[in-house]
């Protein structure tokens, strides 16, 4: 997907404050090589930063030719991320985190969107409120963190779960309720579903999920697998690198960012693709304090914990081993690898 360009022989990346302090990141003279992506969804406006920097060609600019695939369904990034048919998967904490319960040797290596975007959804003003859907019909994704995650808020709400039918309708989110095939769904993004349906003038009703009792956690992470990261960690911290720079460019530039995603996906509205570029572009940013890509410990923590706690888990986690800061800019400097 990204035109091949020439490659500079020394790259220099910006410094970015870290909890560490200033660091400034240096790579001398990469060695190309082929880097295939498979996004969580197809292209919308969480990957802007990533279509900016194909349009920008910072990858190129530090020797990786990157191709950006999007998923056949929602289960795929992270089961093609495990067979080696990818080499970087965008997905999700929480699914992170049960696929790892299950043996894979998979880990995070910097997040994308660090606050949960899924949320129960319904249109037309239905209620979405958990307390009463007892007897609803209710879309998910198809994920069984979702599954999970409904669950868990229906019968905090004190509603039967045997008594609500679950329908997946994989990536349909949004016209499974528009069309009345379901009563509201779980795991439609409010950054995205709730802008567009909102500006379809469908009335729809949102309810994040950590406002139904989740604990927060960052809904989009870029997972590697231990392999990689052992191997080819400055593959990692050049593809983060140039991840950074094209998402402060689509923060800098609007409207040549919704561009650049609008070539990546043609049938997206420009209004729609306007709108929830705006909502969008500040989650992509951590606080002030900390360098892109930033995984907070104790969040990752707390919330492996209250995975557990509600036997989404099976077995206790040490967070610590799911996640790596190490290739976030300015960061673990001192034990990059080469490629």
């Amino acid at each position: 997907m990204i035109r091949p360009l020439a490659i500079t022989t020394v790259i220099f990346a910006a410094a970015t404050l870290s909890a560490c302090g200033a660091k400034q990141d240096v790579v001398t003279s990469p060695t190309p090589r082929s880097v295939r992506v498979i996004l969580d969804q197809p292209a919308n406006a969480d990957h802007i930063g990533l279509y900016m920097a194909e349009q920008e060609g910072e990858f190129a600019k530090v020797g990786l030719d990157v191709k950006l695939i999007n998923p056949s369904d929602p289960s795929q990034p992270l089961e093609l991320l495990q067979s080696g048919g990818a080499d970087l998967a965008i997905s999700y904490e929480p699914e992170l985190l049960i696929e790892r319960d299950k043996g894979a040797a998979i880990l995070a290596v910097g997040a994308v969107a660090q606050r949960p975007l899924a949320s129960m959804m319904s249109v037309d003003d239905k209620v979405v409120d958990p307390r009463k859907l007892e007897g609803a019909e209710i879309g998910t994704s198809g994920l069984a963190y979702e599954d999970a995650f409904l669950d868990q808020i229906l019968s905090a709400a004190g509603v039967d779960t045997t008594s609500v039918k679950k329908v997946d309708v994989g990536f349909d989110l949004a016209r499974a309720m528009t069309s009345g095939r379901v009563d509201a769904t779980l795991g439609a993004f409010w950054n995205i579903d709730g802008v567009e349906l909102r500006l379809a003038k469908k009335r729809p009703r949102i309810m994040p999920v950590d406002r139904a009792g989740v604990p927060p956690y960052d809904e989009l992470v870029l997972a590697a697998r231990n392999e990689t990261v052992s191997r080819n960690g400055a593959m990692i911290r050049r593809f983060v690198g140039a991840l950074q720079r094209g998402t402060r460019a689509a923060r800098a530039d609007p409207p040549a960012a919704i561009a650049a995603l609008r070539d990546a996906a043609p049938k997206l509205k420009g209004r729609d693709a306007a709108a929830t570029a705006r909502v969008t572009l500040p989650l992509l940013f951590p606080a002030a304090s900390k360098p892109f890509g930033w995984q907070e410990p104790s969040q990752w923590q707390t919330f492996a914990d209250w995975m557990k706690r509600n036997e989404l888990l099976a077995t206790s986690v040490d967070s610590a081993q799911a996640y790596t800061n190490e290739f976030l800019p300015g960061e673990g400097l001192g034990s990059e690898t080469t490629p």
